[in-house]
């Protein structure tokens, strides 16, 4: 169906070919209703957006105040990337995983992970091509490749023997499993698979062998693999999340998007990279070239001082994101709500109470919301197989999780 449009008189019908494809975003209802309810006086403990509320890094925000003023900072910057960015997270990868890039094939910046994952696709499948990717996943992950044409394929986190995805035979095997089978009922074959671990909103994380799998079966059938490692440094209880790129011969059919976003608790300033195989990092790098002119220039130099002079920031936040877990977990098993501890991202995946289960992920998030005053995310919002969850974004304190905590046992009179 297209827009009608009136013009001098005349009228004519516009067709919104990508926008009317889109099915209603769940997320919008909540928001809405949280901003209603907040008009009405309500005190909203939200856990509803992975907005991080921590503050940035204090040298890169000096940093920032220093570049701006600037003048000369204030022209046009580099879609890719200025070089001492690029060489920064080329040191951080080293740092990190023992990883080694090269500033001028390996990396381009993009203004952060959704701009890099939406235009990755652009110069990776057409229309007539396929992609795979997890269901549940975070929304950008299903609907990238749509925009550029594709058709998606969705593989379920959770397969047999496999609570999202680490299973008794180890983890991801479920996910694995279900990998292989949709590649071979999926004609003609996938392009792309994306993935993402720890993974948003499931939670679910995987090993180094995992990986060494993934990219074996890439490497084995020639597609190329999309890694959104967005909580790289979300690990919790001693797990330290992998990266693709560590596994020999990763490059030859891998790229990975890291960004600033939860490591730095810098998500407003829109910081993020395509790194690995070099001929698909120089492709995006000729888009962006075409498509804009890059991250303001004085926030590409505060994120280089962030980078090489606060190199310990993501273990601060990591640690503060862990008790908040652990406060919210504790919080919610005191009322008999049973909750796995992730071990990994900042958020909780939250399996509906039974005596709640037949509402679905909508209905019961409105619940939660009108009787107690609290905000998640509805499972649904993620796609197919989210339907039986909510997602607790860890954006609170302890005292406001403890607050929430006692508005959800008067709430729930169902929970024993």
């Amino acid at each position: 169906m297209g827009t009608a449009i009136v013009r001098n008189g005349i009228a004519f019908r516009m067709e919104l070919r990508r926008i009317n494809g889109l099915p209603p975003y769940v997320f919008s209802t909540m928001n809405g209703m949280k901003e209603d309810a907040r008009r009405r006086g309500a005190d909203i403990v939200d856990f509803g957006f992975g907005n991080p509320d921590l503050p940035s890094p204090t040298v890169a925000v000096e940093k920032l105040a220093e570049a701006v003023r600037n003048p000369r900072n204030h022209r046009y910057s580099a879609s890719r990337g200025i070089p001492h960015l690029r060489q920064a997270v080329c040191e951080l990868y080293q740092r990190n995983w023992a990883v080694e890039l090269d500033p001028d094939q390996e990396v381009v910046t993009t203004i952060g992970a959704k701009e890099g994952m939406s235009h990755v696709m652009w110069v990776l499948v057409s229309p007539g091509d396929s992609a795979l990717v997890p269901s549940p996943s975070y929304p950008i992950h299903i609907y990238a490749p749509l925009f550029a044409g594709a058709d998606v394929r969705q593989v379920p986190m959770a397969g047999p023997g496999n609570a999202g995805a680490g299973g008794h035979d180890g983890p991801g095997e479920g996910f694995f499993t279900a990998l292989v089978e949709t590649w071979e009922a999926t004609w003609p074959k996938p392009r792309v698979i994306v993935v993402s671990f720890p993974h948003n909103p499931t939670t679910a994380c995987v090993d180094l062998a995992f990986m060494e799998r993934l990219v074996a079966f890439a490497r084995t059938h020639e597609v190329v693999l999309v890694h959104d490692f967005a909580y790289a440094d979300l690990g919790f209880d001693g797990y330290r999340p992998p990266s693709v790129l560590q596994v020999p011969g990763a490059k030859e059919v891998a790229v990975e998007l890291y960004t600033l976003t939860k490591s730095f608790s810098m998500a407003g300033w829109r910081v993020g990279f395509l790194v690995g195989n070099a001929e698909i990092v120089q492709a995006l790098t000729k888009l962006k070239g075409y498509l804009d002119y890059g991250t303001f220039q004085p926030i590409q130099i505060a994120a280089i001082v962030a980078m090489r002079e606060a190199p310990d920031y993501p273990e601060e936040l990591r640690h503060t994101y862990e008790r908040r877990r652990d406060a919210l977990c504790a919080g919610l098993s005191s009322i008999g709500w049973d909750v796995t501890p992730p071990k990994g991202t900042m958020f909780v995946w939250a399996p509906i109470p039974e005596p709640y289960r037949e509402m679905g992920s909508l209905e019961f998030a409105k619940l939660l919301l009108r009787e107690a005053e609290v905000a998640t995310s509805p499972g649904a919002g993620f796609g197919p197989g989210g339907d039986g969850h909510v997602r607790f974004a860890l954006i609170e304190n302890e005292k406001r999780t403890q607050q929430a905590v006692r508005n959800l046992r008067r709430a729930l009179t169902k929970l024993g």
